[in-house]
């Protein structure tokens, strides 16, 4: 940071407090710079904000990152493309069946069977990726009204995030990092326990939006927190790069599923969300809108569903399974042991070489995208003809959109940063993988 000579700057980064406020009181400056985070609550994970302030006001603020590096997209390398969806779950932990996704529509492109995916195994991919986007946008509101004190909308939106969960755990046997999403399709089918689930959370979730709404929509402090505060227009956002809810509350009507369909989004009614607020508000009543239009497109989903497999046919990449709930948890069935184990040479030889090494991806490259909750979801995905990807990348919707921290916060109030940060809704294991 340059400054000019005969100016002091007090940095406020740690140490003990008394004498940061000691040669506070000697110095003649008015700006101080100080850190928000790594391990600040507000910082939705380890995010590093270093503001300089000039009193209360917010002069220049920087992002510093990789404080939750895992290595995800390097590890990768060293495991099979089946075994990827593993790693990738992981990393937006918030959105996991969106990581997954992406990722098996690259791989796909890349042995080119997009067109060879079960229409059952499509619809449940659709039905996962919405009850994913209610949940993650019940999380980015319940955060965001513990960081500004209103613990109901906290304590509701996890309430909220918790049937959606269960729902979760009754399909794929866990409530996240799920490993659900497989190339060719998904592990396995939905089990009937689900499908109660679902129509309850139909019937439910419309009444406890309409309750958030009457929490948040006209709340007098609420709407003083949020109106007006991290404004950032259209031309801002295009020139950041901005996806999801933050460009759609710039006024700006982009969905991929609209634009660029997958999973065969194309065939489904819903509507687009667009405020022209700019601000932190907009971004709140966009999201709302966004969990009632997946409410719309998972009863659809519902309607659409008929039997018929949920994974490709071609069993060199088909995952050898045949699964079933039993004393121990959901495992391969009885039968399915039975038949490769002691009744095939070849299917045992088949399920051997297929777990160990994994199946080979032609040589290509291929990027894939979805509409995750927060943006623009994509996998460019690099094989050199093996069982293992040569390369893989992402971009990570909360990489990209962290880039407009400074253009929200400064010149506003430093007790808007929190705002301004919550309304990005980051997640750092996104960012740093």
């Amino acid at each position: 940071m340059s400054t000019a000579p005969t100016e002091d700057y007090i940095d406020a980064s740690g140490g003990d407090w008394d004498q940061v406020v000691e040669a506070a009181q000697k110095s003649s400056a008015e700006r101080l710079v100080v850190n928000m985070g790594p391990q600040h609550p507000s910082t939705h994970g380890v995010l590093r904000l270093i503001l300089t302030l000039d009193g209360e006001s917010v002069t220049e603020a920087r992002v510093g990152i990789g404080y939750l590096h895992t290595g995800i997209e390097k590890n990768m390398e060293y495991r099979t493309w089946t075994q990827g969806s593993t790693f990738v779950t992981r990393m937006d932990y918030l959105t996991p069946l969106f990581n997954e996704t992406a990722y098996c529509l690259a791989v796909e492109k890349l042995l080119g069977i997009t067109d060879s995916i079960p229409e059952r195994a499509s619809v449940i991919r659709v039905l996962m990726m919405e009850l994913n986007r209610m949940s993650s946008h019940f999380v980015a509101m319940a955060t965001f009204g513990m960081e500004l004190g209103a613990t109901t909308i906290m304590t509701n939106g996890f309430r909220e995030r918790e049937m959606v969960l269960d729902i979760f755990e009754h399909i794929t046997g866990l409530r996240m990092n799920h490993a659900y999403v497989r190339p060719g399709g998904v592990s396995q089918d939905l089990p009937a326990s689900a499908i109660p689930k679902i129509k309850e959370l139909l019937v439910e979730m419309p009444k406890r939006i309409k309750v958030m709404r009457k929490l948040l929509d006209e709340n007098p402090i609420y709407l003083a927190r949020t109106r007006n505060v991290a404004h950032l227009n259209l031309a801002g956002c295009m020139a950041l790069g901005l996806t999801g809810p933050l460009v759609r509350a710039s006024g700006l009507a982009w969905d991929l599923r609209k634009a660029q369909p997958y999973c065969g989004y194309e065939d489904y009614d819903f509507d687009i969300p667009v405020s022209d607020g700019g601000d932190v508000y907009a971004r709140y009543r966009v999201r709302v809108a966004e969990i009632e239009q997946s409410l719309r497109i998972v009863q659809q989903c519902m309607d659409r569903l008929q039997a018929g497999p949920v994974m490709v046919e071609d069993a060199k990449i088909a995952w050898p399974a045949r699964l079933a709930i039993g004393p121990d948890g959901l495992g391969n069935s009885p039968d399915h042991i039975a038949h490769i184990m002691g009744g095939s040479m070849e299917a045992l030889i088949h399920h051997f070489k297929i777990v160990t090494e994994g199946f080979r991806v032609p040589a290509g490259q291929a990027y894939a995208a979805v509409e995750s909750a927060k943006g623009e979801l994509g996998c460019y995905a690099v094989s050199d003809g093996g069982p293992r990807p040569y390369r893989t990348h992402f971009r990570d919707p909360s990489f990209v959109h962290l880039q407009a921290v400074a253009a929200m916060c400064e010149g506003g109030s430093v007790a808007d940063v929190v705002a301004a940060v919550a309304s990005i809704d980051p997640v750092m294991g996104g960012v740093d993988r």
